[in-house]
């Protein structure tokens, strides 16, 4: 006689339903963790052309999401003037500048400040009163240095510009616009009597390989350029301070701190207060040299700091 197999099967599914305990939720599931920005109205961040005003732009934007803010990104909105324009009109609600730009581009103050607190508290005042924000400086500043190689340094005992006059028929590269520039080669004759000077007009990026191979003494140089990261160089003192101050500072419209709350500045500051002039180098280095990606060099940045 055939044996019915159903009280078998019932008894098996009766001991498999009560071997699932470690899947079993006990109580409602917890809720997700509250964060600053919840609830927050649309930010709309904007950053320049630059590769590095992009990857700048990517470092405050995934910031303030990790923290639960709702970011929108414009990138490649223009000059500082058209930036300033689209604060303005709302089309944005804040963007990194350099401060001394904004000061001569937005504010119209050609005050060569000798330093960080008296420009950025010029620009600050000028700024309140068109009902803007200029938050917390970044710890690197996007200024011209001079660069030579550590053994024409050490052959000659250079340790600032000034020191350079001791290099007979000097060869200096630079960018062309700095052969008129009040802040280039005049300002290097006026300022540390560099006159006899052998100029070799240079796209950015080209002083670099002439300086190694020495086809060059010196160079002009963007002190944030990635090429620094790495190499036998030495930047020399300005202690006249020929390049002026550019820290980069986020403008932003005051309604937008209002609406958003003081954790969106205090994001903001802490990403600021990162960005040392080493750091800025190997960022930039990654993304123009190594060619990766100014979102994942960001992202990789803002985890090793825990600000995301």
């Amino acid at each position: 006689m055939r044996r019915s197999l159903l009280p078998f099967a019932l008894a098996l599914l009766l001991a498999v339903a009560g071997c699932g305990g470690d899947d079993t939720v006990d109580g409602p599931a917890p809720a997700a963790r509250a964060l600053p920005g919840d609830d927050r109205p649309v930010v709309t961040l904007g950053s320049r052309t630059s590769t590095e005003q992009i990857l700048l732009g990517q470092l405050y934007k995934q910031a303030l999401e990790a923290q639960g803010f709702r970011v929108r990104l414009k990138q490649n909105i223009g000059s500082t003037r058209i930036a300033d324009a689209a604060l303005r009109n709302g089309e944005i609600d804040a963007y990194p500048e350099y401060l001394g730009v904004w000061n001569r581009a937005v504010a119209r103050d050609r005050t060569a400040y000798a330093d960080v607190r008296t420009a950025l508290a010029a620009a600050r005042s000028r700024a309140a009163a068109e009902g803007f924000v200029l938050l917390d400086p970044t710890r690197f500043e996007h200024v011209d240095a001079v660069a030579v190689t550590s053994r024409l340094a050490e052959r000659h005992g250079l340790t600032t510009i000034g020191d350079l006059r001791s290099v007979r028929d000097l060869r200096l590269g630079a960018p062309p616009e700095l052969y008129t520039s009040p802040n280039g080669l005049p300002g290097l004759a006026r300022a540390y009597g560099l006159n006899d000077v052998d100029y070799a007009p240079l796209t950015a990026g080209m002083q670099y390989p002439l300086l190694d191979d020495e086809r060059l003494d010196a160079a002009i140089v963007r002190l944030t350029d990635g090429q620094l990261a790495e190499g036998d160089r030495v930047l020399l003192d300005d202690p006249l301070d020929l390049f002026g101050v550019e820290p980069l500072v986020p403008v932003v419209a005051a309604r937008t701190l209002t609406a958003e709350g003081p954790d969106f500045e205090r994001t903001l500051n802490a990403v600021s207060a990162a960005l040392t002039t080493r750091a800025m180098q190997e960022l930039n280095a990654a993304t123009t040299i190594e060619h990766r990606s100014a979102e994942d060099v960001a992202r990789d940045f803002l985890r090793e700091h825990d600000l995301a």
